[in-house]
C-alpha cells in the first residue's frame, strides 16, 4: 500500500501529520506544505480549488500515495468534494470528522468551532452539522491572529492570552459545552483556549479526529519501519525552523518539490 499523503498550505497540518504519526506508527506518510503560496485564508476558494487538485495530482503521480488528508480548512471548503469525486482514492479531509466529534460530545446540544476568517466565512462547518447532526446548534466565530502567536511560538504568551480573552469573549458568552477547534494550528493554543473558555468546555481537535478517521479507513498495519517524507514549494529553511518547532526534528530531512 502506498503511502498516506497529507497536504496543507504550510505549517498547521503538522499537527494532523503528528496525530497520524502517533495513531497510525506503522504507516509510511508524506506531507506537503505549499508554502510558497501561503496562507490560502485570504484567497479565493476557486484559486484554492486549483492549488489542492495540483498538489494531489503530484502526490499521486510521484509518489503513489494511497489515501489523501486535506489537512488544510480552506482547502477542505474550496475542493474536498471534487477531489474525493475526481480521484480514485480515498479522500479525507479535517471538517467532517471534527464535527462528528463535537456533535457526539456535547450534552446541551449547543457547541461552537473556532477557524480563520476564510474557513468561517465558507459556511462549511455550519453546513457540515447541518448535514451531520442537524439538531446541534453550532455558533461559528472566526479568530484572526491566532495563527501567527503560533507560528512565531508564544502559544503560552501573555499576549496570546490577552487576545484569547478578546477573540474569544462572544463564545464563552454563547455558554457553549463543546468547542471545536476549526483549524489545525489551533491546538497549539489549546492551554490558553481552555483557560479561557472554562473548565466545562470540552475542546475537540479536528487533527485527532481526523487521524481516528484515516485509521479507521486503514486499519491496524503490521509493525515495519515507516518512511516520513515531507515536502514544501517554497525555501526549505524556513519550512525546517518554522515545521520544526511544531512537529519535530523530522523535519530536518525536508526537501522542495517544484508542482509547475
Amino acid at each position: 500500500m502506498g503511502p498516506i499523503g497529507i497536504f496543507d498550505s504550510g505549517f498547521g497540518g503538522l499537527t494532523v501529520a503528528r496525530a497520524v504519526i502517533d495513531l497510525l506508527p506503522w504507516s509510511d506518510v508524506v506531507y506537503l506544505g505549499d508554502t510558497a503560496r501561503y496562507p490560502y485564508g485570504p484567497r479565493q476558494l476557486d484559486e484554492v480549488a486549483g492549488f489542492a487538485h495540483q498538489i494531489a495530482d503530484h502526490l499521486v503521480a510521484h509518489h503513489g500515495i494511497s489515501l489523501l488528508v486535506v489537512a488544510c480548512n480552506t482547502a477542505s471548503a474550496a475542493a474536498l468534494d471534487d477531489l474525493a469525486d475526481r480521484l480514485t482514492i480515498p479522500v479525507i479531509g479535517v471538517i467532517e470528522p471534527g464535527v462528528r466529534a463535537v456533535a457526539s460530545t456535547t450534552e446541551t446540544g449547543r457547541v461552537g468551532v473556532i477557524g480563520t476568517v476564510g474557513t468561517i466565512d465558507s459556511g462549511a462547518y455550519q453546513r457540515s452539522i447541518a448535514a451531520v447532526a442537524p439538531e446541534v446548534e453550532l455558533v461559528p466565530l472566526s479568530c484572526p491572529g491566532f495563527v501567527e502567536f503560533v507560528e512565531r511560538g508564544e502559544t503560552d504568551s501573555g499576549q496570546a492570552h490577552v487576545l484569547a480573552e478578546r477573540l474569544l469573549a462572544p463564545m464563552v458568552s454563547a455558554e457553549v459545552d463543546a468547542l471545536l477547534l476549526g483549524c489545525t494550528h489551533y491546538p497549539y493554543l489549546a492551554r490558553t483556549i481552555a483557560d479561557v473558555m472554562g473548565h466545562d468546555v470540552t475542546l475537540v481537535s479536528s487533527a485527532d479526529e481526523t487521524a481516528f478517521e484515516v485509521r479507521r479507513l486503514l486499519g491496524v498495519g503490521e509493525t515495519s519501519t515507516p518512511i516520513h517524507r515531507f515536502l514544501t514549494t517554497g525555501d526549505v529553511g524556513w519550512f525546517t525552523e518554522q515545521g520544526g518547532r511544531l512537529l519535530g526534528p523530522e523535519l530536518d530531512r525536508s526537501v522542495r518539490v517544484d508542482l509547475v
